[in-house]
């Protein structure tokens, strides 16, 4: 029984000792393209959340949106949805100060939304 639980043992922390390179591997920075896709599927992700998409519906605009290519245009939007999406968005995209601000401008204006 205890050579049992010793052998145990010793698999486990050689088990351990094998795993533990895959854990601790290479932190390498994501080239520019796979920067550029990550803020995009962000940014299509921060949209679909800020329209409230569930299921089909999101699944359908995330696939348009990181393709991008043209929905269906949208619905019109209230204020309140409007204020509450570029707020999201501009979370998402790590916005502050001046830079929050003219985003946040240009979001609710609709200029290049």
């Amino acid at each position: 029984m205890l050579r049992s639980r010793i052998s145990f043992v010793l698999a486990f922390v050689m088990l351990a000792a094998l795993a533990l390179p895959a854990f601790a591997q290479d932190t390498k920075q994501p080239s520019a393209a796979q920067q550029a896709q990550q803020q995009k599927m962000k940014d299509c992700n921060a949209q679909a959340t800020a329209k409230s998409l569930k299921g089909d519906e999101r699944k359908t605009f995330m696939s348009s949106c990181l393709s991008g290519s043209a929905a269906a245009p949208p619905a019109k939007m209230t204020q309140q949805e409007k204020m509450t999406a570029c707020n999201k968005e501009a979370t998402a995209k790590n916005l502050k100060g001046d830079d929050r601000k003219t985003f946040m401008s240009t979001c609710l204006s609709g200029s290049t939304k």
